[in-house]
């Protein structure tokens, strides 16, 4: 049970790494070069980008929840379900208005951003529903109420749309601020993760999975 355990939590690494290469994929070869081409390297594009870090910073610490991207076990508890659920809720409201804006700007950044947060998603849920089974919820109920605060995705996508139509440019906003937000995420949660595992041949396969993430962003240049 033990080396299955292991096992599973080395190919949800994998996950990891692959997704951190998406959201680093994302930033540098569609986001950052969009508002560039868009504003020109300006001032504004870095505090813009500098706000989406510390944005995520903030909501991290207000709210006593980190992404969490490794399922629970008796070495990585979890004890605040409730709060975890509330995150989950705002980081995907962020996440629609990110797309939303994404999709403002161009339908083709659009598809690289949603891509890119879908690769995130992935391990994220996973390990926000082993935060709601060690807190005590039943399986049933955990995966009601993460599709619940997945949800919540749509609201932002809705709620930005809304403020776009009479707020002129904000995708010059709110691309940098998405940046800004997956480098942190990306940077700060994810290859923190990855560094748990020193074994060598572990470490390689992330690395691959790293810049597999990476490939499969810069290829949609091409479509």
């Amino acid at each position: 049970m033990v080396i299955k355990k292991e096992n599973e939590r080395k190919n949800l690494l994998y996950l990891v790494s692959f997704s951190a290469g998406g959201l680093f994929g994302d930033t540098f070869i569609h986001l950052i070069p969009e508002v560039v081409n868009e504003m020109g390297f300006t001032l504004d594009v870095s505090v813009y980008i500098l706000a989406g870090i510390i944005s995520s910073f903030i909501v991290e610490k207000v709210l006593q929840w980190r992404h969490c991207h490794v399922p629970t076990s008796d070495d990585h508890p979890h004890t605040f379900a409730y709060m975890n659920l509330f995150g989950d809720a705002v980081h995907n409201f962020m996440d629609g208005a990110i797309i939303a804006g994404s999709y403002i700007t161009n339908l083709h950044l659009g598809i690289a951003t949603t891509i890119a947060v879908i690769f995130h998603e992935i391990p994220q849920e996973m390990g926000d529903f082993g935060v709601l089974i060690y807190g005590g919820f039943k399986i049933s109920k955990a995966v009601l109420y993460n599709f619940v605060t997945a949800t919540v995705a749509i609201v932002g996508v809705l709620f930005t749309l809304f403020i776009g139509s009479f707020v002129e440019n904000l995708n010059l906003f709110l691309i940098p601020f998405a940046a800004g937000g997956f480098i942190y995420i990306a940077g700060s949660d994810l290859i923190p993760e990855l560094h748990k595992e020193a074994e060598i041949s572990t470490s390689l396969l992330q690395l691959l999975a790293f810049i597999a993430g990476i490939v499969v962003i810069f290829s949609l240049i091409f479509i």
